[in-house]
């Protein structure tokens, strides 16, 4: 028997038992986290600098960014960390902070694919007043107002998860700290009921407004006469129904699967591919439907790697300036 003022940690899940795996582990958490940094990188780093992409939907892809950086930050470096010094713990305190990260940068990413979805929405069925309904003022409301629903709903699970008291160990069955998994450990029923019922409200309120604009999308399409027309305006919505197609699927999966075929083995896979699948994938579903987007990465490419070859070249004659590519003295 335990209570929180006793509790001082919590036990991750480990993902093996064997060192050569927990090792094989590390390794592969460690590609996938630098895959991700450096696709987020150069989707940040493409947006603010070139000026084609100053649009809604680039203002609102940086922000996805961000978030995808966030969700990968939270949980990867804990179990890099568990699985390289072969160990399962983490603080109280740092699960809860794990817990108030992981749920902030979830809900502010699910709000701006919502956002995301009103962009192609207006784009398609509203076009002549694109500009009108996003405006630079508005989409910088909706922006905020996404990373506000995010650290509202970050803020309210985290406190009121951590106030119940908690009487059944501290072993958790997940490799990160989760909600549901600190909920089986709570003597309290009747706040698992409110909590579940409040994110199900939040979450299932955004997907209906998703399948409706989609259902508008997709008539306005089809009432387009010309097949190349149809085809691009299909092309345009592709990558945000791609993304959110993996995002609610895998935490549906995660969150609604029925207790009978649940197993600690299903339940490592289900996190792993909700909580650090879609973050690594998400620039590269992007980038692969977005000519401006591609075209802009590779000209940021060229440039750095042209910069790199003249600063090469011309370190034997004297110092180069890396930034400016040219000779300082």
């Amino acid at each position: 028997m335990s209570n929180n003022s006793s509790l001082t940690q919590f036990l991750l899940l480990a993902f093996a038992d064997r060192r050569e795996l927990q090792l094989l582990h590390f390794w592969l958490f460690l590609a996938i986290s630098l895959a991700a940094l450096l696709a987020n990188g150069l989707i940040l780093s493409a947006v603010a600098c070139d000026h084609h992409l100053h649009t809604p939907m680039g203002f609102f892809l940086l922000n996805l960014s961000l978030t995808d950086l966030g969700c990968i930050c939270t949980t990867v470096p804990k179990a890099m960390h568990n699985s390289l010094h072969n160990t399962r713990t983490i603080s109280y305190m740092g699960c809860a902070a794990q817990v108030f990260l992981l749920f902030f940068f979830l809900g502010t990413e699910f709000s701006l694919l919502t956002i995301m979805c009103y962009d192609r929405y207006v784009a398609i069925c509203k076009a002549l007043h694109y500009r009108t309904l996003l405006g630079s003022r508005a989409c910088a409301h909706m922006a905020a107002a996404a990373w506000v629903t995010g650290f509202l709903s970050a803020l309210l699970h985290t406190a009121n998860t951590f106030s119940l008291p908690l009487c059944k160990g501290n072993a958790l069955g997940q490799f990160s700290c989760e909600v549901p998994q600190i909920l089986k450990l709570s003597c309290s029923k009747s706040y698992i009921r409110e909590l579940l019922l409040f994110s199900a409200c939040l979450t299932f309120g955004c997907f209906i407004f998703i399948v409706f604009s989609y259902v508008q999308i997709f008539r306005a399409v089809l009432r387009i006469p010309s097949q190349q027309g149809r085809h691009k305006a299909f092309s345009t919505c592709l990558p945000h129904l791609a993304v959110v197609s993996l995002f609610v699927s895998t935490a549906t999966f995660a969150y609604l699967k029925p207790p009978s075929i649940s197993s600690p083995s299903l339940d490592l896979i289900v996190s792993v591919l909700y909580s650090v699948v879609p973050p690594a994938l998400n620039p590269l579903i992007y980038s692969l439907r977005n000519q401006e987007l591609k075209d802009a990465m590779r000209k940021m490419m060229i440039r750095c790697f042209s910069g790199v070859t003249t600063c090469l070249s011309s370190a034997e004659h004297s110092f180069c300036d890396p930034l400016l590519a040219q000779p300082a003295f």
